[in-house]
């Protein structure tokens, strides 16, 4: 096995959250020397002028970050991206984000039933969410919440002005599927 693919994926799955070195070390069953080689081929890697991405170490994390010399490109993708429209699953995720923040990307998930990752990357460059802190549970996740530019995008002037959830409440009419008033004979 590739030990040096295993690296990669481990990092590009981990996106913009990084990850330690001690977690590395533990995940991949290898020592600070061999995770040390690796780190390297990777760099050397990533050092070709072709390639967009680069190892970065950031405090305590091994990440993944684009080049900066392709940056007036990624400017160009954020405004254009901007002047869209947002997707169902980006107001979907905005909603729950609105509702119930600060809230981490893991109870995004399970609120949606899949993994908000890249609608959370897209909804953070649009600035209509950012990072607030960091939660108490294990792996210090991140907490997002709603900005002032996602008040003005939709034209409210504060939260409270969001419309108020009502709870689905089972009516007299409604009964158990099972429950019919046909029987079989």
């Amino acid at each position: 096995m590739e030990l040096v693919g295993v690296l990669e994926g481990l990092l590009f799955i981990n996106g913009s959250e990084g990850i330690s070195f001690d977690s590395l070390l533990e995940i991949m069953n290898i020592d600070e020397i061999k995770l040390n080689e690796l780190i390297t081929e990777l760099k050397s890697n990533y050092s070709n002028p072709k390639r967009g991405i680069k190892l970065e170490i950031l405090g305590n994390k091994l990440k993944l970050v684009t080049k900066s010399e392709h940056s007036k490109y990624y400017q160009n993708l954020v405004t254009k991206e901007q002047s869209s429209i947002l997707s169902q699953s980006a107001l979907e995720t905005l909603a729950i984000i609105a509702y119930n923040e600060p809230i981490t990307r893991v109870e995004i998930d399970e609120i949606r039933g899949v993994e908000s990752s890249y609608i959370i990357r897209k909804l953070l460059s649009k600035n209509l969410i950012k990072e607030a802190g960091k939660s108490d549970l294990p792996g210090k996740p991140n907490l997002y919440v709603t900005t002032d530019y996602f008040l003005d995008y939709f034209g409210l002037r504060s939260k409270e002005e969001l419309p108020k959830l009502v709870e689905i409440e089972e009516s007299d009419d409604e009964k158990d599927l099972f429950e019919s008033k046909y029987k079989e004979n």
